[in-house]
């Protein structure tokens, strides 16, 4: 299956659960005929903790006292700056329950017959068991989660079941049966304990001949022919009318919804496409038996496509949690929260490229949604104008709370400009422009450089400080310091961008001197360029993240073409990266920084990590360390975009084809790329050359470069040039030799 996946037996863990979403409600599908189970999701699902109201401190008046301190060479003035604080972590993201259709035994196992398997181009996950089927879809239409059940003379227990793995005993549960004349409504009320706060379950069951009868806390259904589960979960303090929430509940039946929904799921997935020639073999084979050959074409060519799959699924009213938009478990690891130092921008690298803007669209909400916090973020603790952005959001508060020693991530000032470059990509790649939101959001972070960049080093450059390099530490200092490279990056690239924007912004000028007077990047003793540009300070190479490779990836402000000097030492820093706890964020970052530095080889080990390091589950959802420890969605939703970075790069001025083409892939089509100037791209690559077509949506001038091992032979214009002059609406064939 190239768009899709199957099993040959029903999930025994939840973390096995195909899945299903619409970017709001959530599916975990087991598929078993005995105990047909659905656990149900919601994005706004987050259990109060007491986090939810707190404003960050008023720090903002030792700030001067810190900064002189960590000039004047005090390595651990900052662990005193808000450190001795107590560590509180965002509301947790949670379960709402399960449907649960019961007719006895369930298989537990592989059986002769039986199918269990997700339409990527739909969203419809489907079991089959003899004559028993089952189909559950979320709708983008209808914003429910439909669950369908067929079998001749079917008897089951229908139920909303609570109790999952982790779930509080102090939950307020309250449950609601009214019987209909086509079956039944269902409701499920849980309450947080100390919150006024809780959730409503409400599902419309429709039956399909036969009779229904209330039995314990659902219904029962004998000599049915089928069922539909038609379910929605709402968040409200209080308690909402049942009646309310079931009457605006589509009725209709199973296949007219999933006619409704189909077609506006199928037209995002369908945007593009990655296939490799050497696939076809493996094309037919279970997730599972997959998983288990890492070398196989068909493997990489099913895990892209799940990818997009899960991002697409997982991103609408907000983007994809640290989980995706599911969870099985109360106890998600870290919260189940957005992350924002690094794993949600790896998560969502592929939207812009692979046209996915749902996915952009919902990131803009959650930014968009939180910048009044980011703004008391940047007055209590630096009392500066403009935004700063937290590390961790339960996608309700954007208000700085971790707050720690060891990771003193309210002193990470670099988060908002990193959060708004996947903005400022899909701008680029849409219209060419950001809009005046966008505008905005790049002026207020600069703002708060005009008013945070104070200090000066020795040689009159400004300083950074306090900085911090997520989530290390020199290892001769403590952990907040002088001039990380992140942050110098980030100051740079948020002042030019802001003042290119907004030219006629009173401030413009100035942020261009700001800029102008950042320090340099450090190379270092070992010829790497340095994490922290300040003397003395050493490095530490064994970790998880590459923060200081900012500049490379996503900026491309540091690349081979450019900066070649500072490219090298890139490319040495990240020779002598560890891997430090092989987290697969780490090994997927690894690898888009490869790309971006031509180095094939090195984007092959970090997929081959991660695909022979058994981080996948058999729904295709990954975990996020090996042996598929800790569910997380870290290494599905990265690796898509690790892919299209190996295979085609591209910025407002500039086109790489095949900059780093793995081994494992040496032929095979790309299809439905969006360039960060304005053109769809299709590209075919083999060992004897490559093709790629390119149409235009504007005008646009274009470096054009490629790989090692390609040239440029022929173009529909005549001879090969270098600018590309495109054309709006005006199709551009480029034809790349095998050198």
């Amino acid at each position: 299956m190239n768009d899709g996946t199957w099993e040959p037996g029903p999930a025994t863990r939840w973390e096995d659960a195909f899945l299903s979403g619409n970017g709001r409600h959530g599916a975990m599908v087991y598929g078993d005929p005995g105990d047909d189970r659905v656990i149900v999701n919601h994005h706004s699902l987050v259990r109060p903790n007491g986090s939810e109201n707190l404003a960050p401190p008023e720090l903002a008046d030792g700030l001067g006292r810190l900064q002189d301190a960590l000039l004047s060479g005090d390595t651990t003035a900052a662990e005193g700056f808000g450190g001795v604080r107590p560590l509180v972590w965002v509301q947790p993201f949670h379960p709402a329950f399960q449907t649960r259709v019961r007719r006895g035994r369930g298989l537990h196992e592989a059986v002769a017959g039986y199918r269990r398997e997700v339409d990527f181009t739909t969203g419809e996950v489907t079991a089959s068991y003899e004559a028993w089927r089952s189909g559950v879809f979320v709708s983008r239409a209808d914003d429910v989660v439909v669950q369908h059940v067929t079998d001749p003379g079917l008897t089951a227990d229908v139920t909303l079941d609570h109790a999952l793995p982790g779930a509080p005993a102090q939950l307020a549960v309250g449950r609601s049966t009214v019987l209909t004349p086509d079956g039944a409504h269902l409701a499920l009320r849980v309450g947080y304990p100390g919150s006024e706060l809780g959730y409503t379950g409400v599902t419309v069951v429709r039956v399909d001949g036969g009779r229904v009868s209330v039995s314990g806390e659902g219904v029962r259904v004998e000599g049915a022919r089928g069922l539909t589960l038609t379910t929605r979960v709402v968040r409200v303090a209080g308690r909402p009318d049942p009646g309310e929430l079931w009457s605006a509940l589509p009725h209709e039946d199973y296949a007219t919804l999933l006619d409704r929904h189909r077609p506006l799921h199928r037209a995002a997935y369908g945007r593009a496409s990655f296939a490799l020639r050497d696939a076809a073999p493996g094309r037919e084979l279970a997730g599972s038996e997959l998983l288990r050959t890492p070398k196989s074409p068909a493997l990489l060519e099913r895990l892209f496509a799940a990818g997009r799959y899960h991002l697409l699924s997982s991103s609408g009213v907000l983007p994809p949690r640290l989980t995706g938009l599911w969870t099985g478990d109360w106890d998600t690891a870290w919260s189940g929260a957005f992350t924002t130092n690094a794993n949600l921008n790896l998560q969502i690298a592929s939207a812009a490229p692979a046209a996915l803007p749902e996915v952009t669209e919902a990131h803009a909400a959650l930014v968009h949604g939180q910048l009044d916090h980011w703004r008391d973020n940047a007055r209590a603790l630096f009392g500066a104008r403009g935004v700063v952005a937290p590390s961790h959001t339960d996608g309700e508060s954007g208000h700085t709370r971790h707050f720690q020693r060891a990771y003193p991530l309210h002193l990470w000032t670099a988060g908002a400009d990193w959060l708004l470059q996947p903005l400022l990509e899909h701008a680029e790649v849409t219209t060419g422009t950001p809009d005046a939101a966008l505008t905005g959001a790049l002026v207020e972070v600069a703002l708060f450089y005009e008013d945070f960049l104070s200090c000066e080093d020795p040689d009159g450059n400004l300083a950074v400080v306090p900085s911090y390099s997520p989530e290390n530490r020199p290892a001769n200092a403590s952990w907040v310091t002088v001039n990380a490279t992140m942050d110098i990056a980030a100051a740079r690239h948020a002042l030019t961008t802001a003042a290119e924007h907004a030219p006629g912004h009173p401030s413009a000028a100035r942020w261009k001197a700001l800029a102008a007077r950042l320090p340099a990047y450090l190379v270092n003793e070992d010829g790497a360029l340095a994490e922290w540009a300040w003397p003395g300070l050493r490095e530490t190479y064994d970790h998880r993240h590459l923060s200081h490779l900012y500049p490379v990836w996503p900026l491309d402000s540091v690349n081979p073409y450019d900066t070649p000097e500072l490219s090298a030492a890139a490319h040495r820093a990240l020779e002598l990266r560890g891997s430090e706890n092989d987290s697969a964020h780490g090994h997927l970052h690894h690898a888009l920084i490869a790309a971006r530095l031509r180095d094939p080889s090195r984007v092959a080990a970090a997929l081959d990590a991660v695909l022979g390091g058994d981080f996948f589950h058999d729904s295709l959802m990954s975990a996020h360390y090996p042996s598929r420890n800790v569910y997380n969605a870290d290494a599905a939703h990265t690796l898509p975009a690790a892919v299209i970075e190996s295979l085609v790069q591209s910025s407002p001025s500039r086109l790489v084809l095949l900059p780093a083409v793995p081994e494992a892939c040496p032929a095979g089509e790309l299809r439905g790329i969006r360039t960060r100037f304005g053109a769809c791209l299709d590209l075919s690559w083999s060992e004897d050359g490559a093709t790629a077509v390119l149409r235009p949506g504007r005008d646009a001038r274009v470096d054009l470069r490629t790989g090692d091992g390609f040239t440029l032979t022929e173009t529909t214009a005549g001879n090969p040039t270098a600018p590309l002059e495109l054309t709006a609406g005006v199709d551009r064939v480029l034809t790349l030799g095998a050198r």
